[in-house]
This record gives structure tokens, sequence and C-alpha cells, in this order.
């Protein structure tokens, strides 16, 4: 694990797997549900869930347009490939969604 410093919020939205979802047909295009949504907040060097949408609510949830696909090292060491952005606005906006206060 890298270290961290500061406080921070990671909101973590599923996307089905397959050929329908985003980026398994040419130029992206696809399906983009959401099929959960959590956020985690580091606080003192230490994650914590902070919020699970529940399953009536996950519809709610749209991933932005403008993500960018990039490779991910699991904690067991094995990689595979996710999509992510920085975005605080976002965070804010699903902070607000979501009910939880945002520092972002």
């Amino acid at each position: 694990m890298r270290p961290q410093s500061g406080d921070n919020m990671l909101f973590v939205l599923n996307i089905g797997e397959g050929s329908l979802a985003a980026g398994g047909r040419g130029g992206g295009f696809g399906e983009r549900r959401v099929s959960g949504v959590c956020c985690f907040e580091l606080k003192s060097n230490a994650w914590s869930l902070v919020f699970r949408a529940p399953p009536e609510r996950v519809g709610e949830y749209e991933v932005p347009y403008y993500v960018s696909r990039l490779p991910l090292t699991m904690a067991d060491g094995t990689e595979t490939m996710g999509y992510g952005v920085v975005d605080p606005e976002l965070v804010s906006e699903l902070s607000k969604k979501s009910g939880i206060s945002s520092s972002a």
C-alpha cells in the first residue's frame, strides 16, 4: 500500500462487465448502467466505508462520460483494468446525492 497523507474521499461506481459494458464495443459505446455505489473516506491514514447505496437508489447514479481507463493493482498484487477520474466537483455532487458531507 502506498503512503497516504491528508484526508480524501473515494466513490466507487460499479458497472456491468462483458460485451455491453462501456468500452466493450468500438468507440466506448455500450451499457454504462451503475450496479453498485460505495463511498470510502480516508481520515487519519485509515480508509473506512461511509456509504453504500441501497439497491433501489443505485439507478440515481450515472458514470460520467469523461472517465479514463487505467490499470489497477489489487491488494493481492493482481492487475485489472478500471475507469477513474479525479474530480472534486463530482465528489461534491455525489456526496450531496448520497446525503454525506464532503471536504472536496
